[in-house]
């Protein structure tokens, strides 16, 4: 089938099967190989994109569920201004130590300040929890949210 998308911005047409994951579609159809395969069934995080601004598991998600829904994925996070202070934070705290799960996270903790920019740490975690990073990187990344956020992070607490 035929699929028109929104993909970063960019008007995209792909050719696939209806059912095919959206992952698929980014990384084999599009080229955009930041989006990371991680478990194949949505719990860990590493396939984590933006589709009309909520941070969904693209190996999850059919292609034919996308619909109009602007999907935005880690090579395009850092052109909002959101975005942008995360990837700030994020090297300004050193977050990343292996990095595979890195795009996921960036994309749950920016949906996350997209839509409550002053969360406080109950709500980093509960917006952040399905995001495994094998490296336990999870203060780095919980202080990074927050000096994104403008509420703490400081590289020594």
């Amino acid at each position: 089938m035929k699929f028109d998308l929104t993909v970063n911005g960019r008007k995209r047409t792909v050719e696939a099967p209806a059912e095919m994951p959206l992952l698929w579609v980014l990384r084999d159809e599009l080229g955009l190989v930041g989006t990371k395969f991680g478990c194949g069934i949505g719990m860990c995080g590493a396939c984590t994109v933006h589709l009309g601004g909520k941070a969904v598991r693209s190996c999850q998600t059919p292609v034919s569920e996308v619909g109009k829904g602007a999907v935005v994925t880690i090579e395009q996070v850092g052109a909002s201004a959101v975005g942008a202070k995360l990837q700030k934070a994020w090297t300004e705290l050193d977050v990343p130590q292996c990095g595979y799960c890195q795009a996921g996270q960036l994309m749950s903790a920016s949906a996350l300040l997209a839509q409550k920019p002053k969360p406080a740490r109950e709500e980093i975690a509960e917006a952040m929890n399905g995001n495994i990073c094998r490296c336990g990187t999870y203060d780095r990344i919980f202080r990074a949210i927050e000096l994104a956020a403008g509420t703490g992070g400081k590289a020594n607490g």
